[in-house]
């Protein structure tokens, strides 16, 4: 979901200032002397990305025939630099099988506020998804919406939105972030957005509420992205994990509205919009019910696929058990709505095909150089922009132990507009990763900066996230937006125009004027981090304070 050319939404630089809460890494490692990077070839990076990029790929849409032509461009990269393949029964691929759910005609779709019918047009004023239960259809008439603040249940918190209300039968309206994002009472960490805040915990608790539906009310700022990307993300192919129960996680009828359609809601039900969202941020908030109701009329096509990782392997000299992953997802949105221009392939230059060219280049390096100590794992993952889920699989089903894994580094849009003087990471966290990272980055005249925008959630948005959640040290690298011409404003402004142009838009294209001033330095960090890990004996740990803590702490007698 992110880019090159920016702090994009999900990337947005997150972590905390390092300080003494974090765990040492050791002097050992710190001593040993690092060969020099290799030679990086942007040239070859920007044909690799102008490949995967082109209107052949069909912006590179899991389970499509774009999807074959992907992966194996990849393998054959991956073999010609001299990987091993590491996927399943000898080959270079990870079987991912996937729920795909498609709606298929024009969905039908209409409210009733204040007595007066309200048509709505799917992109609209509304962005519905395909069911991902499983049905075939979704048809309700009349159905009561509820505002229920930002739909969070959280009891460490003292923090419930429900009170008790039924929501059988009926619509959940809810904002969009958590209630700390303009100043709540629930101790949600401030700007910095809690996974409460993000859409995927809100549909999940719908459904544990028994909800009929959930719709989510749409505003740029406290989402971070404007309504092109809503519409664009929820109106094409859905995918999820295979649960032996869909409706334990999904309701069967998701979406998100636009500001103003909620503002007639509340409007016709005696409420004003601004004072509502005010009284959601306090503890007190009562469920309201709104005086309009929704009915939806659509078909929906559901059916098991199997889309695929792809994994090379550079095998470790001294601990070839022992394993440092590299990854990034080589996905898009595929073929969609059209935008202005008629244009439907989303073609993902920046997002992503720019990181899996970056992994590809790495892959280079590794196999062609010394062999490292520990082995290290190339891998593509699909299925990110449909909620990280070819991460998920390789967490639930890794190839590679993840007691034995020392730690993930993420490249999801791994290059800056142009040359910059910092990097980042996305989300806010404290490990031993980041340690050496800003180490690594201090070493090339660069330094760290922490999150400017930590309210956009972006360590839940990136596939290091589904690692960190079983212990494992993971980053998703951000090359910074303080460049070394014009500085962090010029690169907000650069930032702001890729989100609001480009972001899962048609417009992400590949661009032979690009600025590639950043990107050999870019290279050379990743480079530099995982030579560090792959050629030392540390473990990277968490801070003492961090959720992912305990567990990366169990897996350590598996290691002896």
């Amino acid at each position: 979901m992110t880019s090159p050319t920016s702090r994009s939404p999900r990337r947005a630089l997150r972590a905390l200032i390092l300080g003494g809460a974090l765990p040492a890494v050791s002097m050992a490692s710190m001593a040993i002397a690092a060969p020099a990077a290799p030679q990086f070839d942007v040239a070859r990076i920007s044909q690799d990305i102008k490949v995967l990029a082109s209107d052949e790929f069909e912006g590179r849409g899991p389970a499509t025939p774009a999807e074959k032509k992907t992966i194996d461009y990849l393998a054959a990269q991956m073999k010609a630099a001299g990987l091993q393949p590491a996927g399943q029964k000898g080959t270079w691929f990870q079987d991912v099988p996937l729920r795909k759910s498609e709606i298929t005609g024009s969905p039908r779709l209409g409210m009733t506020v204040g007595g007066a019918a309200v048509p709505l047009s799917q992109g609209e004023q509304i962005a519905v998804r395909a069911a991902e239960t499983g049905q075939s259809s979704v048809a309700f008439k009349n159905l009561p919406l509820v505002f229920v603040g930002y739909g969070v249940k959280a009891p460490e918190r003292g923090w419930d939105d429900f009170k008790g209300v039924d929501l059988k039968g009926k619509i959940m309206v809810v904002l969009v972030n958590d209630p700390d994002f303009e100043g709540g009472e629930g101790d949600f960490g401030g700007k910095s957005m809690t996974y409460y805040g993000r859409w995927t915990y809100k549909y999940e608790e719908a459904a544990r509420q028994g909800a009929a539906g959930v719709l989510v009310i749409h505003e740029s700022e406290p989402a971070s992205y404007g309504w092109a990307t809503v519409k664009n993300s929820n109106t094409n192919t859905m995918f999820d994990i295979v649960r032996a129960d869909p409706r334990s996680a999904h309701t069967q009828m998701e979406g998100w509205i636009q500001k103003d359609l909620a503002a007639r809601l509340f409007k016709a039900s005696g409420l004003d919009f601004e004072a509502a969202k005010a009284a959601a941020r306090k503890k007190n908030f009562q469920p309201v019910p709104l005086k309009a109701t929704m009915s939806a009329d659509y078909a929906v096509k559901s059916e098991i696929i199997t889309s695929h990782n792809v994994a090379g392997l550079v095998r470790g000299s001294k601990y070839p058990d022992e394993t440092v992953i590299y990854s990034a997802h080589w996905d898009h949105l595929g073929v969609g709505l059209p935008d202005a221009k008629g244009d439907r392939i989303y073609n993902g230059a920046l997002d992503n095909a720019s990181g899996t060219a970056a992994l590809l280049e790495l892959a280079r390096a590794y196999a062609g150089g010394p062999p490292p100590e520990r082995s290290v794992l190339f891998l593509a993952v699909t299925a990110e922009e449909k909620g990280l889920l070819g991460s998920e699989f390789y967490a639930d089903n890794p190839l590679r132990p993840l007691a034995t894994t020392a730690g993930v580094i993420n490249m999801d849009g791994p290059f800056a507009a142009e040359k910059t003087v910092d990097f980042s990471i996305s989300g806010a966290a404290k490990l031993d990763l980041l340690t050496m990272l800003t180490e690594e980055g201090e070493k090339l005249g660069r330094h760290y900066t922490p999150d400017a925008r930590p309210e956009a959630g972006s360590f839940y948005r990136s596939d290091h996230f589904p690692m960190a959640k079983r212990g494992v040290p993971a980053i998703s690298y951000d090359a910074g937006t303080e460049l070394v011409n014009g500085g962090a404003a010029r690169g907000k402004e650069l930032a702001d125009i890729y989100t609001r142009d480009r972001y899962h838009q048609p417009a992400d294209e590949y661009d032979a004027t690009w600025n590639t001033s950043s990107w050999v330095g870019d290279m050379t960090l990743l480079y530099n981090l995982g030579n560090r890990l792959a050629n030392g004996r540390d473990w990277p740990n968490w801070s003492q304070d961090s959720e992912f803590r305990a567990t990366r702490d169990t897996t350590a007698a598996l290691r002896k």
